[in-house]
């Protein structure tokens, strides 16, 4: 086999064939030396010359070897060698720094890289996306947009009972190439990546990809960074989402919590564009659900929503005809009667769903003493409870005390588990019934979650009046979160007396400490807001 001059091993070979070929007179000579001791001329200067030709050989552009060459027109003459230079001789110079992999299926050059990465997590993660030694190769993605992935079946027979079922097992694949249509290219690759290096990157657009890819192979480490990720980053525009996946998944722990957050923020999460991805199934579940914190007339603009986007996805035109046929039966789960008059009839009745005789039956189940009997369910939904965490110990008033006058009273709490923050219980007029105009603001760090600009109506007794956000707010665990009230009308109020600095509230314990954005006066021990009214 013809090895290239130009590389290591073909230089050594060169050398050791020049060595090989030396005149029989330089093995004599050699005898000679073992005979009398005294090394011939001959031998001294062949010796050299062997020295400095395996030395070119196998480091060719290196000038740091001590032999003497004097070149003169036609004569060259070599310098006895020396302590110095023997040794010189003998001592290679370092190989150069090992090239590193680019993560294109490129080779790695050097052929001495193991010895530049001492742990066997360092040298397989060099392997990870890289030809050298590959032998299986994966086409990844579907017809027109896949890609070739090179990968080493033992690394990932390993990592997952799948591959080692497919490399392995009774019937084991031989084919070199593997096609995986139905797995995304930037999934499989972070799959990869965990199997040869315990590496993790996790991005919003890939996650449930690579939670797909995790659960089809069986990695269990994997698929549980993913459901991590996921519970971090569910809010109410992504809860619709996730909940049809976790279901799809099989992760009850995910569908807890997309159900926390569809229940407390069901309007924001039905008029998510996420709503409108979901399968007709979870589509049937969420219409279903007694505790969604949600008008019904809001329920069905989010049908109708839905429905738009899954005409367009069977590739049919959008009318009315086609999202009632698409609809089926979820259409008799929004529970109709349970709306207003006014807001049936601005919204269902003009809606071109319903069917004549659909419309005229509730018209009359509103309107008439013998009401009509309807396909749609009757009974409203109940919706979640509010909890309330009252933070004194009891309340008082005195003339010419606590008065208002557009001052800003604040408090800062924490709780132990995620919750939703729905409003404020507030203290009216102790002067009688009195209306007030109220601003109430949530913020974190500075920043504002939520606010809303209200009215409510005092009736000059001590209890405790709610205004509410325009939506719940979602409020992490272990962080001091600001609310505050800003009132305008009668000046005097009730105030709260006898704080508590830790309250508990079932299975949530609040944690509250004095704001600086409090200008009236309101503290831990006494004041204004005593009430926190929550969802969890």
């Amino acid at each position: 086999m013809s090895l290239p001059p130009d590389c290591l091993h073909g230089r050594i070979m060169k050398c050791l064939t020049f060595f090989l070929l030396l005149p029989e007179t330089f093995k004599k000579s050699k005898r000679n030396v073992r005979a009398n001791g005294k090394i011939p001329l001959c031998y001294e200067i062949v010796t050299l010359s062997l020295k400095k030709k395996m030395a070119a050989e196998l480091y060719p552009a290196s000038n740091n070897t001590h032999i003497t060459n004097t070149n003169t027109t036609t004569t060259t003459t070599f310098a006895a060698p020396t302590k110095k230079s023997t040794i010189a001789l003998q001592q290679a110079p370092p190989p150069p720094p090992p090239q590193q992999q680019n993560l294109n299926n490129n080779n790695i050059q050097n052929t001495n890289w193991q010895s530049f990465h001492p742990t066997l997590r360092e040298r397989n993660a060099l392997m990870f996306n890289n030809e050298l030694m590959a032998d299986v190769h994966f086409i990844v993605g579907p017809l027109g947009a896949s890609k070739k992935v090179p990968a080493h079946k033992y690394v990932l027979a390993v990592s997952s009972s799948v591959f080692y079922a497919m490399f392995y097992g009774d019937l084991a694949e031989a084919r070199s190439e593997i096609h995986i249509p139905d797995v995304e290219p930037a999934a499989f690759e972070i799959l990869l990546k965990y199997m040869y290096s315990d590496e993790i990157d996790l991005e919003a657009d890939t996650v449930l990809a690579t939670l797909y890819a995790a659960k089809k192979y069986i990695v269990p480490a994997l698929a549980k960074a993913c459901v991590n990720f996921l519970e971090t980053s569910l809010e109410a525009k992504n809860a619709c989402v996730l909940l049809s996946q976790s279901r799809l998944f099989e992760e009850p722990e995910l569908t807890q919590r997309c159900w926390e957050v569809i229940d407390a923020q069901a309007e924001l999460a039905l008029k998510s564009e996420g709503f409108c991805e979901i399968d007709q199934q979870t589509l049937e579940i969420i219409l279903t659900r007694e505790t969604l914190n949600i008008k019904e007339v809001v329920v069905f603009e989010a049908l109708l929503n839905w429905a738009d986007a899954e005409c367009r996805r069977q590739g049919l035109q959008v009318t009315s005809r086609n999202k009632r046929n698409v609809l089926g039966k979820s259409l008799y789960l929004v529970r109709i009667p349970t709306m207003t008059l006014e807001e049936f009839a601005n919204g269902a009745a003009q809606s071109d769903i319903l069917t004549l005789e659909e419309t005229h039956n509730i018209f009359l189940w509103y309107t008439a003493a013998k009401k009509p009997k309807l396909e749609f369910p009757l009974l409203q939904r109940k919706g979640l409870a509010p909890q309330k965490c009252h933070r004194f110990q009891s309340s008082a008033y005195r003339s010419n005390q606590w008065r208002y006058r557009g001052r800003c009273d604040s408090i800062q709490f924490a709780v132990d588990k995620r919750i939703f923050i729905a409003g404020l219980g507030l203290y009216g007029s102790s002067s009688g019934k009195a209306e007030y105009s109220v601003k109430i603001e949530l913020k974190r760090q500075g920043v504002v979650l939520a606010q809303n600009l209200t009215k409510f109506v005092s009736d000059g007794s001590s209890c405790t009046f709610p205004v509410w956000f325009e939506h719940p707010v979602q409020v992490e665990q272990d962080s001091f979160y600001t609310v505050s009230a800003i009132l305008d009308g009668n000046e005097l109020s009730y105030f709260g007396q006898e704080g508590m600095t830790e309250v508990q509230c079932g299975k949530v314990t609040f944690q509250f400490q004095c704001s600086s954005d409090s200008t009236n006066g309101t503290g831990v021990q006494g004041g204004q807001i005593p009430e926190l009214i929550f969802y969890a």
